[in-house]
Order: structure tokens, then C-alpha cells, then sequence
């Protein structure tokens, strides 16, 4: 395809704004995709906020659905996922591995050694460039397949067929909020039947975490925020108690007072150092605290060692998930409704609006996930 489209351009210092651009080109192993949405994610504000470290100027948004326009020349067969032609709905993951890598190689997608090197501190895809570029020429990076714009080229290795039985729009997030609580559920924690879990944070991420945990098998789930309208989504969810850590002032000691000795696990979806203390000082013994929540900076958490040591706990980080197997599997689990989409997200944008709506994520004024709908 050639002409233009329209993107959301981030560039430090400024405002993010709408720009029109070039729609780019795939190359081998990579589809072009028209985007139908694109989740709005605390991630990117870190981006924005320069809280994480990112090239600029960048399109950035990781977690897309929309439709394949265009599939790169050269491409193998065995190099496309089964079930996906040109014209049909998928869905795009923020890990994109590239396949080839030591870590791809034995399965570890959400540890691909590409990944990390070329986009994350890059911005670049696994020939070393970008797709994208301003009308000037100029090159703008790519944060994932940099979603918050009408077209984006991804990588084939992060692509799964999205059915019709699943709404186009929403399921966007299944790209980044499911497929994060997936990993941190069914990767990272051991949950097992009966387990009694906390949650702390529960917006997009956290409410997947919710869902997924209690639909495998965990009998006790006390969701933990500062806002209680997104402690009421929690508990249509499935969670089976809130605290409002506002109103009190030790909500480890509210967690334990719901459940006696602490919980199997906690996860902790917000990236705080004071929040990932709290997940540790609410574990049983031989509880797993599970890291998930990006944290802004360098910003470093202290804990108590021995306690550790004899309780036989565990710390562990929970980046995404397998791409390849797992983004499956996160569809599968919405389509069974473990994972609802029409619950989880509550908001939609147009483009024009994304300003707005990350304002708005910074503000706390998102309950669950909200998307940019492209068209």
C-alpha cells in the first residue's frame, strides 16, 4: 500500500499530537495491519513522562486489533501463524519475538534477547530500522508495532487470528492486559486450587488478574486500590473482597485480617516500591510475590531479608507472556468469558482524542482499560 495515515507522534518535551505520515511497508516475516484500536496503557505514559527510557520523537501504543492489509515480500509460508490471511482480524502483542534468538528458541518469547536490544532501547525493528518516518523523511521509532496509528507493521511472530465471536475493537487489550495477567497468573505464580491471592492495583492489568485467578482455581481474591470505582469492577469480577487502601491506614493488616497467616500469592500490578512491599508483607509461608507493574525511573524496593529466608518466599518478575502459545490461549479464555472484554474495557477515544486520554490515564480517571478506536 502507499499514501498516508494518520499517527499519534510523541516527541520529549512536547505535547503528543496527531501527524500525518506515510503508511509503511513490511518486509519479510512482518504484516501490515490497519488498525481498528489501540489500548491506552500506563506503560506509554511512562514513555511520556520520561519515567522510562525510549527514543524520541516515537509512535508508540502495544496492544492492537485490527486487519490484515498486507503481507511482507519474502515471507515464508511456515512464517505466517495458522488460520491468518489478508483480510482477517487478529490481534497484536507488545512482545513481538523475533524467533531466532536463544530465548525464542527454547520457547522464552517474553524474554526474546531482539526484542529488548532492537525495540525497547531502540526503537527499531530486527533489521536494525524503523518503519516509520515523518512526511519530511525524518525517522520516528517504533515503541512495539507502534499502535496509535491508523496502519502499523508487526512482526508475524506476534500475530494471533482474532474470531468474529470476539468484538474488534475491545479485544485490543488482549495484546498487553491479557496477555500480562496471563503470564503473571499461569506463568509466574503456581496458583493452585483453593489458593487465596491478593491483587494490588486493579486497573486493566490488575482486573485480568483478577478474572484469570479466579478461573484457575483460586477461592480468595482481594482485590487492593485507592479507588473504589475501580473496586466495585473488581468485585463484578470475581474478587471476593476489596480494601480500600486509602481509607485504611495498613492494608497488609486488612489483608490479613481476611485471611489469617497471609496470602498464597500477591501480585502487584502498579509499580510502586511501597506497593511491591506490601505484596511481600501480605504473603502465607512459602508465599510468591509476583512483580508485574512497571516501575517509574530507577525506583527500588527494600526488603526484609530474613523473614524471606525463613518463610520460604519468593520474588518473582512477570513480563507478559509466551507470545506464539499464549496469545492464544488469552483468546481462547475470553472467548469461554474468563476474561471479559465488554467488563474490562470502559472507555473508548478517537484518535483525535489520545491526548485526552492518557491524560486522563494519568489522572486516575480510567476505571479498567480504555482504547483509541482508529476508525
Amino acid at each position: 500500500m502507499t499514501g498516508t495515515m494518520r499517527a499519534a507522534v510523541w516527541e520529549a518535551g512536547s505535547p503528543l499530537r496527531v501527524e500525518t505520515i506515510p503508511i509503511p511497508v513490511p518486509r519479510a516475516g512482518e504484516a501490515l495491519v490497519q488498525v481498528s484500536a489501540c489500548g491506552v496503557c500506563h506503560t506509554d505514559l511512562h514513555v511520556m513522562k520520561g519515567e522510562v527510557r525510549f527514543p524520541s520523537p516515537a509512535v508508540l501504543g502495544h496492544e492492537i486489533s485490527g486487519r490484515v492489509v498486507e503481507i511482507g515480500l519474502g515471507t515464508r509460508p511456515e512464517q505466517i501463524p495458522a488460520g491468518i490471511e489478508l483480510g482477517d482480524r487478529v490481534v497484536g502483542a507488545f512482545i513481538m519475538p523475533c524467533g531466532t534468538c536463544r530465548r525464542c528458541e527454547s520457547g522464552r518469547d517474553d524474554l526474546c534477547e531482539r526484542f529488548f536490544e532492537l525495540n525497547r532501547l531502540r526503537g527499531v525493528l530486527y533489521d536494525g530500522t524503523s518503519r516509520l518516518e515523518r512526511a519530511d523523511g525524518s525517522s520516528l521509532a517504533m515503541y512495539s508495532m507502534a499502535g496509535l496509528a491508523e496502519y502499523c507493521v508487526i512482526p508475524l511472530t506476534a500475530l494471533a487470528a482474532l474470531p468474529h465471536d470476539l468484538p474488534e475493537f475491545e479485544s485490543a487489550v488482549l495484546g498487553c492486559a491479557g496477555l500480562t495477567a496471563f503470564g503473571a497468573v499461569h506463568r509466574a505464580s503456581g496458583i493452585t486450587e483453593g489458593d487465596a491471592v491478593a491483587v494490588i492495583a486493579v486497573g486493566g492489568i490488575g482486573l485480568s488478574i483478577v478474572q484469570l485467578a479466579r478461573a484457575a482455581g483460586a477461592s480468595t481474591v482481594v482485590a487492593v486500590d485507592l479507588d473504589d470505582a475501580k473496586l466495585r469492577m473488581a468485585a463484578d469480577l470475581g474478587a471476593t473482597h476489596t480494601i480500600n487502601a486509602r481509607a485504611e491506614s495498613d492494608p497488609v493488616a486488612a489483608v490479613r485480617a481476611l485471611v489469617p497467616g497471609g496470602v498464597d500469592v500477591a501480585f502487584e500490578a502498579i509499580g510502586t516500591p511501597a506497593t511491591l512491599a506490601q505484596a511481600v508483607a501480605m504473603l502465607a509461608e512459602g508465599g510468591r510475590a509476583v512483580a508485574v507493574g512497571i516501575a517509574a525511573g530507577d525506583a527500588a524496593v527494600s526488603i526484609p531479608i530474613t523473614p524471606l529466608v525463613r518463610r520460604a518466599q519468593s520474588i518473582v518478575g512477570s513480563f507478559g507472556a509466551r507470545t506464539r502459545t499464549d496469545l492464544p490461549e488469552v483468546i481462547r479464555l475470553s472467548l469461554e468469558g474468563r476474561l471479559s472484554l465488554a467488563d474490562t474495557v470502559s472507555r473508548s477515544y478517537d484518535l483525535d482524542e489520545v491526548a485526552a486520554a492518557f491524560d486522563d490515564l494519568g489522572r486516575g480517571a480510567i476505571a479498567g482499560r480504555a482504547i483509541v478506536r482508529m476508525r
